[in-house]
């Protein structure tokens, strides 16, 4: 499908209401809403959460809506792209003005002194990004704030754990959502900024989803949020578990409110032992789509074995050997043993 097409807004898959999947708490594996810090507190199994507002509040920091409105002008936007498309950085006032095409110089100097400090610094060869600056144009890059396409459904790799049928994913709110087409039932839902569909294939695009929920989802296990790289506190529940899991886990910023859902075997995908089982048995475990693993996607192979403190064993099978892993209520592994599927 081609970067045009894909800025189509199609039909709805079937078992679609058009609603994010991961808002409707339908995914094994998904991320949610974010709520804004705003000091607020919300009750979750019996614990009470507050969100910090230090972002909004910090005295020593430029204001928001201050900040908006410095990168909020055509010439300023246009110097921070200058300086993204310059090879070489510093980069001299002459220049900046002439990448710029601004005549004036008096007005060029006007808006570049606006940006310097807290989005362009200035040196002894002249002017570079500061990372606020970088997150500006990094931010345009990747579509989120110029873009909007939907696209899909389209067949991608896996088949649905219910009624075997072919999986279709589908684009929509800067969201991929991997699903059943027939029976309805959700495999994925991840974020996926529209910069990254840009000359790529669906298989492309897939990919490159498969490995970002990956990496975001170790970001959020490992205490940082994916959203604001604020604290995020991992809590295991049975309560607030998307439907087709028994009991699940929810990642969620204590900054932000970002909140993500996965089932308990999503804590194994960079596991040392989970990966050496499956390179032994000739597989890349790294490159195989978390959706179409039923011991990820679902919790069909997890045992509970305790709930106070809890304690988990996920089996995986390949070939004629399994591999038995347990887990702690810190989803830290504490044992792991293979064993031969068949008696000889």
């Amino acid at each position: 499908m081609s970067d045009a097409e894909r800025g189509v807004r199609d039909a709805e898959p079937d078992g679609s209401d058009g609603d994010s999947v991961v808002r409707d708490g339908g995914s094994a594996i998904g991320d949610g809403d974010s709520a804004v810090g705003d000091g607020t507190s919300t009750i979750r199994d019996g614990k009470q959460t507050t969100y910090s507002s230090s972002a909004f509040d910090c005295e020593a920091c430029l204001d928001p809506a201050d900040a908006f409105a410095v990168v909020g002008n055509e010439i300023r936007l246009a110097i921070l792209e200058a300086l993204w498309a310059a090879s070489d950085r510093p980069v001299t006032f002459s220049e900046l003005r002439r990448r710029v095409g601004t005549r004036d110089s008096a007005q060029f100097n006007y808006h570049l002194q606006k940006l310097t400090g807290q989005f362009v610094e200035k040196t002894d060869g002249g002017y570079d990004f500061r990372e606020a600056g970088r997150a500006v144009i990094q931010a345009v890059l990747s579509g989120s704030l110029t873009q909007d396409p939907e696209f899909g459904p389209f067949t991608v790799d896996g088949e649905c754990l219910d009624c075997g049928v072919g999986l279709q994913a589908r684009y929509a709110d800067e969201q991929i959502h991997v699903a059943c087409p027939d029976c309805g039932r959700v495999h994925a839902g991840w974020t996926f900024p529209p910069g990254g569909l840009e000359g790529r294939s669906d298989e492309e695009v897939m990919a490159a989803f498969n490995q970002r929920a990956r990496h975001l989802l170790c970001l959020a296990a490992d205490g940082v949020c994916p959203a604001c790289n604020g604290r995020t506190e991992t809590r295991i529940t049975d309560e607030e578990a998307p439907p087709e899991l028994e009991v699940g886990v929810e990642y969620e910023c204590l900054r932000c409110g970002h909140r993500a859902h996965t089932s308990i075997g999503v804590a194994l995908l960079d596991d040392a032992e989970v990966v050496s089982f499956y390179r032994d048995h000739g597989v890349d475990l790294n490159t195989v789509p978390f959706w179409t693993l039923e011991w990820c996607a679902s919790d069909r192979h997890t045992e509970i074995l305790d709930d106070d403190p809890w304690l988990f064993r996920v089996t995986i099978e390949l070939d004629d050997e399994r591999l038995a892993v347990t887990l702690d209520e810190e989803l830290a592994v504490v044992d792991a043993e293979r064993s031969a599927t068949t008696t000889p």
